[in-house]
């Protein structure tokens, strides 16, 4: 006998008389109290809200509130600071406008994500967002302090701030967008021709 089966007998013999345990033969099958359609419904619903936040990458989750009269300014890593200085003072030209007034805040945020996209597409450098300073409302600049929450959150946009009087001061914002797919190529093979 091997020595590991004499430590597992003396073992066993230290416990005493071993009995095995009574096992009842029936497994407890518990009765789900939803129906199948209901079932379905919630897995339905649950794809849906699935699908939702991969069209709409913006969160809802707590957002920090703006006074209606501060700025809101952002500026990504590797923007230049005389080209965000150019956007602070509205040197740019306006290429798009999307007004957010009497909109929800789900509206909104649908629409923001919809419009950003619409506007590389159409190779659009400069948008301006009029959100309203929401003065007298129970939640002052709501969808201002909610474009400053969502904005960085897309990588299509390079920097932002609150724009020029003439153009809708603390009530709107301008946001300066990367350049399409197309348009980076097109600077690529012009600084390419002018090397040959």
């Amino acid at each position: 006998m091997s020595s590991d089966s004499k430590l597992f007998k003396d073992a066993l013999g230290d416990l005493g008389d071993v009995k095995p345990l009574v096992q009842e033969r029936r497994v407890a099958l518990r009765k789900d109290s939803k129906p199948p359609e209901q079932i379905l419904r919630e897995r339905r619903s649950a794809a849906t809200r699935q699908t939702e936040r991969e069209m709409n990458p913006l969160s809802g989750e707590y957002i920090e509130l703006v006074a209606p009269w501060d700025p809101i300014e952002f500026k990504r890593d590797g923007v230049q600071n005389g080209v965000y200085r150019n956007l602070r003072l509205g040197k740019y030209t306006v290429d798009a406008r999307l007004d957010l007034h009497r909109h929800s805040v789900e509206m909104a945020r649908s629409v923001v994500v919809e419009f950003i996209r619409d506007c590389i597409e159409a190779d659009v450098r400069c948008a301006l967002i009029t959100h309203g300073k929401g003065e007298g409302r129970k939640q002052p600049a709501l969808l201002k302090s909610c474009l400053n929450h969502w904005l960085p959150q897309l990588d299509e946009v390079l920097a932002f701030h609150s724009a020029q009087k003439q153009h809708g001061g603390m009530g709107a914002t301008y946001i300066l967008l990367r350049k399409s797919e197309r348009k980076r190529q097109e600077n690529l093979e012009r600084h390419q021709r002018r090397r040959l």
